[in-house]
């Protein structure tokens, strides 16, 4: 059973994620972010992980905190899940369209903690998408799950104009990735790495 339940409490937020690895995308977000709680969803939709979140932080200074927090838990609960990565594919990549946004996200399953993104337009990060969302978060929350779940990943937005546009293309792209890197093998049992171990 790939699967985990986590909490986390801290004075600036409370968070508590549910997912399933070997789901079907079912999804009940809830982080208060209205276009957080759309990417997430989407998050779970593209990788067929089962993702239930409830966050609540203070965003009455601002959305960065539950943002922040809700993806390190994320990230944790991924890592519990996937346990010792035995029988694994490890590696996923995905090219994700939306509209004339064009994203490309490489993941290897690594246990080796790194985050590279690059494309944004200049200006991506200030825009503030849906009321809350300034998109300087795609990065954050994204390096959050990656740090946090010891996963190696490579995020580039290829072309894009419309900065909702650049933001989901990029998420489902993580998540098209991740579903083929989480995957069972059909040939292997064995942990797919020649230390034998991630």
């Amino acid at each position: 059973m790939r699967q985990a339940q986590l909490e986390r409490s801290t004075s600036e937020s409370t968070v508590s994620v549910a997912l399933d690895l070997d789901g079907t995308g079912k999804a009940d977000i809830s982080t208060t972010v209205p276009f957080f709680d759309h990417m997430l969803t989407a998050l779970a939709k593209h990788s067929l992980i089962d993702l239930d979140v409830t966050s609540k932080g203070d965003t009455h200074i601002d959305v960065h905190h539950t943002v922040e927090d809700t993806a390190i838990v994320i990230g944790q609960a991924l890592a519990e899940a996937l346990g010792d990565k035995a029988g694994i594919r490890r590696y996923g990549s995905a090219f994700v369209p939306l509209d004339e946004s064009l994203a490309r996200c490489v993941v290897d399953i690594s246990g080796r903690p790194y985050f590279v993104h690059a494309g944004e337009p200049d200006g991506q990060q200030y825009h503030l998408i849906g009321g809350h969302f300034t998109g300087s978060m795609t990065s954050h929350a994204l390096e959050s799950i990656a740090l946090h779940a010891g996963l190696t990943v490579h995020l580039d937005l290829i072309r894009g104009r419309d900065p909702h546009h650049i933001v989901e293309a990029q998420f489902k792209a993580f998540a098209r990735a991740l579903r083929e890197a989480v995957e069972p093998d059909g040939r292997t049992t064995a942990v797919p790495s020649t230390k034998g171990v991630l």
